[in-house]
């Protein structure tokens, strides 16, 4: 009979240690079933809770704005324009002879990129203001190569895309300010091209130049 006791005596201790170990199963699941509930709690008091929808009426401000006006001098991370030249195109109040930057020949190839994709529409891919639009019918804008635009400030060019000028929209929300400064460049180049001489080819590449011309 002692081996069927011994054998009778494990399976006990077998069944009392499976027992524990459900104990502490079910124990986590509650557990964390408690802190699922209490985490929805959370979330839910936190949606409820007392607020204001932008731009709500306010009983509890004099001015009865609860979006409340921005302290003086606030400036947005990253917002601080203290470039008056890159940001203006602007010295002591003129317009800019010099651009903010080195002109490269990438910022003349992200110039001319930004050019045909903004301003060919009217001031077409010479720069002479025969764009498709323009012979739809939109008013003609004058030529880049007309001598009052050769003779204008880079500062200039900025300033009619940020701004606008006549019935030229704004271009500040869809052009970047670096990209202005690319296109300034790259009209720049333009006036070049369709004024340059033999004179003004490097020599390095002038003998390459006059056989192509023959």
């Amino acid at each position: 009979m002692r081996l069927p006791l011994m054998i009778l005596g494990g399976i006990r201790r077998r069944m009392a240690r499976r027992n524990n170990q459900m104990h502490k199963y079910l124990s986590i699941l509650l557990i964390g079933f408690a802190l699922a509930g209490s985490g929805c709690e959370i979330r839910k008091a936190m949606y409820d809770q007392p607020k204001y929808e932008p731009l709500q009426k306010s009983d509890f401000f004099a001015d009865g704005r609860s979006s409340r006006p921005l302290i003086d001098g606030t400036v947005a991370r990253g917002e601080l324009r203290d470039d008056e030249l890159l940001y203006t195109g602007k010295e002591n109040g003129e317009e800019a002879k010099r651009f903010p930057f080195p002109i490269t020949k990438e910022v003349l190839l992200r110039g001319q990129e930004r050019y045909n994709i903004y301003c060919t529409p009217c001031h077409d891919y010479a720069g002479t203001g025969r764009g498709m639009v323009v012979q739809r019918g939109f008013k003609q804008p004058t030529s880049f190569h007309d001598q009052r635009l050769r003779d204008s400030a880079p500062g200039y060019y900025f300033t009619v895309i940020t701004g606008g000028f006549g019935q030229m929209p704004s271009y500040a929300d869809q052009v970047p300010v670096k990209d202005r400064w690319a296109i300034a460049a790259y009209i720049r180049a333009l006036q070049l091209s369709q004024h340059a001489t033999v004179d003004d080819v490097p020599e390095s590449e002038r003998a390459q130049f006059e056989t192509a011309a023959k």
